[in-house]
């Protein structure tokens, strides 16, 4: 598969990716863990069918140490054994926030409560704000159709 455009070699997709490169750099640096993150990327790449993502933020989380039976299971969390509470609960938030054109009222009291339990002000930022930027990347290499596979651990920095 070939993409669409050049996305990234073209000027104007260039800023638009530095930005969002340097909200990614803000999140990444934040108390929010790294463990967290990584499911959250990975999680919202699957839903949104986004292989370039999901390609690149397993081999990322693998390189950082996740194990091959976490990162087999982050689709079927509900019924694996291997995630902790705050995980869970940030997976479910994950989940609601990137479906919410499936979802009447977008994200549940519940979901956000729960996640709440185990998440301070700067995290819940962070979560949500990871949870908005991940979605963001995914829709950009969906619709420009950037093939997956080929991604480098520590390609973009």
């Amino acid at each position: 598969m070939d993409p669409r455009l050049d996305y990234y070699g073209n000027s104007l997709g260039a800023k638009m990716v530095k930005h969002l490169y340097s909200a990614s750099k803000a999140l990444a640096g934040s108390t929010l863990p790294a463990t967290i993150q990584h499911l959250v990327e990975i999680r919202a790449s699957q839903i949104n069918g986004c292989g370039f993502c999901t390609d690149m933020h397993t081999k990322e989380a693998a390189h950082a140490g996740e194990t091959s039976v976490r990162l087999n299971l982050i689709a079927a969390w509900r019924e694996a054994t291997v995630f902790t509470e705050d995980e869970r609960a940030a997976l479910e938030l994950t989940e609601q926030g990137t479906r919410v054109a499936d979802a009447a009222g977008g994200v549940t009291d519940e979901a956000w409560t729960n996640a709440a339990k185990y998440f301070d002000e700067d995290q819940l930022v962070a979560l949500t704000s990871l949870i908005a930027v991940i979605n963001t990347y995914n829709r950009i290499n969906i619709i420009t159709r950037q093939p997956a596979g080929d991604y480098q651990v520590g390609q973009f920095g």
